[in-house]
This record gives C-alpha cells, sequence and structure tokens, in this order.
C-alpha cells in the first residue's frame, strides 16, 4: 500500500516514535491525524506536524470516545498504535506493586480496544492489497529482557503474541509489530549532559553500540504499511540488542 492519498491515524503520535511516524506518513502524502491523551497540549508536535496533522485528544481505554472517532473519521487506510497506555511498572517484580504490575497492561488494553473497535472502520479497498493495515508496536523487552522490565516484557510479549493470534483472523487487513530497542526519544529522561554516556552505557554490549532514533523505527512502520505481502509478525528494530 502505498500511502499518498490514504488517511491514516497514529494513536501516540504526538511525540517519540509516534510523532516521527505521523511525519513520515504525511510527507509521504498521506492525510494524518495524530492522536494521544495529551495531543493538543503536547509541546512541539504542531511545529513538528505542521497544521494539515490534526490533533486529536483520546484516551485509548475510552471505548466509547474511541467509536466516536473512528466513525468519524472512516473510512481509514491505516492504523498505528504507538501509544504507551501510560504509567509502566519496573522494578525488581518480587517488590513490585500488582496494581502497577497490572496498570502496565493499559498498553495492551488500549491496543485491543483500537483495533477491535476500529476494524469495522477500516477500508475495505478494492482488492486485497488495498484493504486497511495496521501496525502496532511492542519493544525489544518482550523476547530478551533484563531484571526489573517484568511488567515490560510481560506486555510486549502479549502484543506480540495477540498479533500473531489474530492476524488470520481480521484478514484481508494486516496487522504487524516493529518491536524497538533503545531509542532516544522522552521515554528515556536523562538529562541532556548525561544523555550521550547513558545510552553509550545502556548499548554497549549491542551490536550496534547506540541508541536508536525514532526515524528509524518510524521507517519500519513505513514498510509494514507498505509492504503487502506481510502479515503477523514483528520486525525488530534494536541495533542487535536480540542477539547473543
Amino acid at each position: 500500500m502505498e500511502v499518498a492519498g490514504k488517511r491514516a491515524l497514529v494513536l501516540g503520535g504526538t511525540a517519540g516514535i509516534g510523532l516521527a511516524t505521523a511525519a513520515s506518513l504525511r510527507a509521504g502524502g498521506a492525510d494524518v491525524i495524530a492522536a494521544s491523551r495529551r495531543a493538543t497540549s503536547r509541546e512541539g508536535a504542531r511545529e513538528a506536524l505542521g497544521d494539515a496533522v490534526r490533533l486529536i485528544d483520546i484516551d485509548l481505554r475510552d471505548r466509547e470516545a474511541l467509536t466516536a472517532l473512528f466513525q468519524e473519521l472512516a473510512p481509514l487506510d491505516i492504523l498505528v498504535c504507538c501509544a504507551t497506555g501510560g504509567d509502566r511498572a519496573v522494578g525488581p517484580f518480587p517488590e513490585m506493586d500488582l496494581d502497577g504490575f497490572r496498570g502496565s497492561f493499559d498498553k495492551l488494553w488500549g491496543y485491543s480496544n483500537s483495533v477491535s473497535i476500529g476494524l469495522p472502520y477500516l477500508s475495505k479497498g478494492e482488492n486485497l492489497c488495498d484493504a486497511g493495515t495496521i501496525v502496532l508496536v511492542s519493544g525489544s523487552p518482550a523476547r530478551k529482557t533484563k531484571p526489573g522490565l517484568s511488567a515490560l516484557a510481560a506486555v510486549g510479549g502479549a502484543v506480540e503474541a495477540w498479533t500473531r493470534a489474530i492476524a488470520p483472523e481480521i484478514a484481508p487487513h494486516r496487522i504487524n509489530v516493529v518491536s524497538p530497542g533503545i531509542i532516544d526519544t522522552e521515554m528515556f529522561p536523562f538529562p541532556a549532559a548525561d544523555r550521550d554516556a547513558a545510552f553509550n552505557a545502556m548499548t554497549a554490549d549491542h551490536v550496534i553500540p547506540r541508541a536508536g532514533r525514532a526515524q528509524e523505527v518510524a521507517e519500519a512502520i513505513l514498510f509494514l504499511i507498505r509492504n503487502d505481502f506481510v502479515t503477523g509478525t514483528t520486525v525488530d528494530v534494536d541495533g542487535g540488542a536480540l542477539l547473543p
């Protein structure tokens, strides 16, 4: 699917990977709507995306609001879910607040809400290659993690397994996942003076020993949107972090 002239909704599209994806889709000629819980107040989003991209406030846990949004925007050709879903629990699992652990799964609930509600409003297309397509974002802890990241690992693993399970059920719509490694975004709130050193330490054992860029993940998302022969798969963008 070429993106020019297509309508795309990017959930979590006003910061980090989502912002880079929304900007790339717009640059490719798509009609882009970027939505997040603080879309209209997100500093820098309007400047980065320009006036042609509509910003919408949405909470993916609010099924009524999501339904209204999809009804308004239908038909949609592209749905990208980058939203983190809120606070994520980190730290040793034996000491973890289980309410925080459960709260980490708001990402999965937000994704499942978006896909289940959004499917009827995706474009059917004149042929299989034109049917609306979906891309989700997980994370490398899903398959290779470190102590203290059990919640991230569990949620990311659930997103990837769920995608493989539903891909045959929603065909001809395609659904895929991009799994980023350590990416230099505001998710890592390091002070500017310490940022390079912190990322260098975190990625020292990676095949490509640096943090990734949001644009590099966005390019993988665009690949999955454009390639009509890929569904139910996960593409890693992690600098070789999963390798031994």
